[in-house]
């Protein structure tokens, strides 16, 4: 049986052919194309089928994919979500993984690794990129975790707030430079390329509360 798609981007022709290139793929098809958040929220509470999987524009009018985000994690927080967009705003990524956003995907992602990123949520839950981890791509974790140090885990935890590095460094006490050595450590042990993919990785083996 087919795993469903919403998409919801206020760009019609990038909409309508993601949703052709969507059909394409046997294993999935799309229940629909929606504009904005608002449409998103009009349509859940309207009762229509939930979809496996809601394809989710971060700049939109009216109701952008953050404020989107918040609405489902309160409503639907079991609801499986792929962020969309243009480039890679860390800041706003950060904030829509925390919210338990399975992933993102750049708009010029290839039809392959797109497909790719669908099974994997589909099936493990989470997409990661090869920018924040080649190594994590739809595979289950082998407890990468269990030799990180006390002071890498309480990193993780203000890694994945919204403290810049500098920030971190001084609520943790120490110095920026320490601070590059635990980022650096930690991209080592666990095969990170970024701090989105240490968020990712963070939320999803449970290594902080979202």
């Amino acid at each position: 049986m087919s795993k469903t798609i919403l998409i919801v981007d206020d760009h019609v022709l990038f909409a309508q052919s993601l949703q052709g290139l969507v059909n394409s793929f046997k294993e999935f098809k799309v229940l629909g194309v929606l504009k904005n958040g608002q449409e998103v929220v009009d349509y859940f509470k309207a009762k229509k089928p939930v979809p496996d999987i809601i394809l989710l524009d971060i700049r939109m009018p009216v109701m952008d994919g953050v404020k989107t985000m918040e609405w489902l994690r309160e409503n639907h927080p079991d609801q499986k979500v792929l962020a969309l967009t243009m480039e890679h705003e860390e800041e706003i990524i950060i904030k829509m993984i925390r919210m338990r956003c399975r992933g993102y995907l750049l708009k010029d992602i290839e039809p392959e690794e797109f497909l790719f990123a669908l099974e994997c949520v589909a099936n493990s839950g989470y997409y990661m990129n090869e920018e924040t981890n080649s190594a994590l791509q739809c595979t289950p974790e082998k407890n990468k975790f269990q030799n990180l140090t006390p002071r890498e885990v309480v990193f993780i935890n203000h890694a994945c707030s919204e403290l810049t590095y500098k920030e971190v460094a001084e609520k943790m006490n120490v110095s920026p430079k320490t601070i590059d050595g635990y980022r650096e450590s930690l991209f080592s042990k666990l095969e990170l390329k970024s701090r989105v993919g240490l968020v990712l990785f963070a939320v999803k083996n449970h290594l902080v509360e979202v």
